[in-house]
C-alpha cells in the first residue's frame, strides 16, 4: 500500500504544479494530498515536499493557520484572470462558454480571497 500512496502523492505534486499555471485545476488539495500520502508512505519524500523550496512553507503556511502567502494569491489570481479573459475574447465564440468561463473565474476568485494572506515568508 505504501508503493500506491507514494505513486499516488507524486501524481498529486505533478497535478499541484499545473495547478499552479491552469487556473481550473486547485492547487492546494493536490498538494496537501500529497503531504498526507507522503506522510504515511515515505518519510524521505514527505520531508523533500516539505522542505521545498517554494512548496513547502505553502503547505505549511495553510495548514497550520489556513492561509496562502501573498505571493501565491498574487500569481493564482494574476494567472486566473489573463488565462480566463484570453479564452472569453479570443478562443470562445458562444455566450455560454464565455458565462462559464466567467463564473468559474469568479468563483475561483471568491474561493481563495476567503482564505487569510500571509505577509511574510518563512
Amino acid at each position: 500500500m505504501k508503493c500506491v500512496f507514494l505513486v499516488i502523492g507524486f501524481l498529486s505534486v505533478a497535478l499541484g504544479f499545473v495547478g499552479i499555471f491552469v487556473p481550473v485545476l486547485p492547487t492546494t488539495p493536490f498538494l496537501l494530498l500529497a503531504a498526507a500520502l507522503f506522510f504515511r508512505s515515505s518519510p524521505r519524500a514527505y520531508a523533500w515536499l516539505m522542505q521545498h523550496r517554494w512548496l513547502g512553507p505553502y503547505i505549511r503556511s495553510f495548514r497550520e493557520d489556513r492561509a496562502i502567502p501573498l505571493r501565491a494569491k498574487v500569481l493564482a489570481l494574476s494567472l486566473l484572470w489573463i488565462t480566463s479573459v484570453h479564452c472569453i475574447v479570443f478562443l470562445f465564440d458562444s455566450w455560454w462558454l464565455r458565462l462559464l468561463m466567467g463564473g468559474i473565474a469568479v468563483g475561483v476568485t471568491v474561493y481563495l480571497l476567503s482564505f487569510k494572506t500571509r505577509r511574510t515568508h518563512e
